[in-house]
């Protein structure tokens, strides 16, 4: 192996720069070139490659969201797209491409690898967690940190106006977010989008609240729950607690971004330098990743399409202490 491309794509997370870094230095200790693709999928259509060194990822593991950038690809969707990516590689000389993402990153990489022979290994980058075959994605520690912290904040103007908030936080199809965050801060409930939670449940667990005399009420709801989101609750629900200052807060994207966590530095690094060494060992089309410690390979096509099982002692716990 002479040459590998390595790009980006879909949301950013925090941790992506320390990858990158990693599979650039991981490279050059296996005598491998490294050229970096600029805009994903986008700029591996448009041939925007980019021959990164030694000294040019000085000073970006610390950095939040990623270097080679990010963006949307209708024209990657399709068949011809997709040629075309392979063209470009091939011209590049290209022997193998490391794609660092979550869920459609993947399946796109998938799609190149079957339909054009590029050998792919897959790093997973997105805050939401929701990939299998790693204990951890990257992105994921930050994020739980940053919405832990504004949760925290929350937490002091709720108790100094006695407030009840409703607290949304990322993650349209899984609730790792909400659930360790709702844990960490002490959210009176937590919504998840793995449990269907009727308003009746909700109304039932805040009147039991109210009861305890508690000086503010938080509930942490995923984005993608089934009942609707943060907004439509309360509005829901406004009539039933006219006693309280019902507020709403959307964290939104300011759990993508600020600077990686050590916990997400060290995982990024570890899962680069393991990307690098899986191509030089002759690896293809797996995603690599950590669990309990082990560094693992599963099947790109097995990583998406599929639920990951959240915690059930946790969301056990959650509702033993609220």
């Amino acid at each position: 192996m002479k040459k590998i491309a390595t790009l980006t794509s879909g949301g950013d997370a925090p941790g992506m720069n320390a990858a990158v870094r990693a599979i650039i230095r991981g490279s050059k200790h296996f005598g491998i070139e490294v050229t970096a693709v600029r805009h994903g999928y986008k700029g591996l259509i448009d041939g925007s490659f980019e021959n990164l060194q030694h000294t040019d990822v000085s000073g970006i593991i610390q950095r939040g969201g990623t270097i080679l950038k990010s963006a949307r690809s209708d024209e990657f969707r399709t068949e011809e797209g997709r040629k075309r990516a392979g063209d470009q590689l091939r011209k590049e000389g290209v022997e193998a491409l490391i794609v660092i993402g979550g869920d459609g990153t993947f399946r796109g990489a998938t799609l190149l690898s079957e339909e054009q022979g590029i050998n792919t290994i897959g790093i997973p980058a997105t805050i939401d967690n929701d990939l299998i075959g790693t204990d951890e994605t990257i992105g994921y520690d930050t994020a739980l940190n940053t919405a832990m912290e504004a949760i925290d904040k929350i937490r002091d103007t709720a108790d100094a106006h006695e407030r009840l908030f409703f607290i949304e936080v990322m993650g349209r199809d899984a609730g790792f977010i909400a659930l360790e965050t709702g844990i960490a801060s002490g959210a009176e409930m937590i919504v998840l989008p793995e449990y269907l939670t009727s308003l009746s449940e909700i109304r039932e667990s805040l009147n039991k609240v109210l009861k305890a005399r508690k000086r503010s009420s938080l509930v942490v709801i995923a984005e993608g729950d089934q009942t609707g989101g943060a907004v439509k609750i309360s509005e829901a629900l406004k009539k039933d607690f006219e006693q309280y200052d019902m507020k709403v807060a959307i964290l939104g994207h300011v759990q993508r971004g600020g600077n990686p966590t050590a916990r997400d530095r060290v995982l990024a690094t570890r899962l680069g330098f393991e990307a690098v060494q899986a191509i030089d060992q002759g690896k293809s089309d797996v995603m690599v990743g950590i669990i309990n410690n082990n560094v693992t390979f599963t099947p790109l096509k097995d990583t998406f399409g599929k639920i990951k099982a959240i915690n059930n002692d946790l969301v056990a716990l959650a509702k033993i202490l609220r």
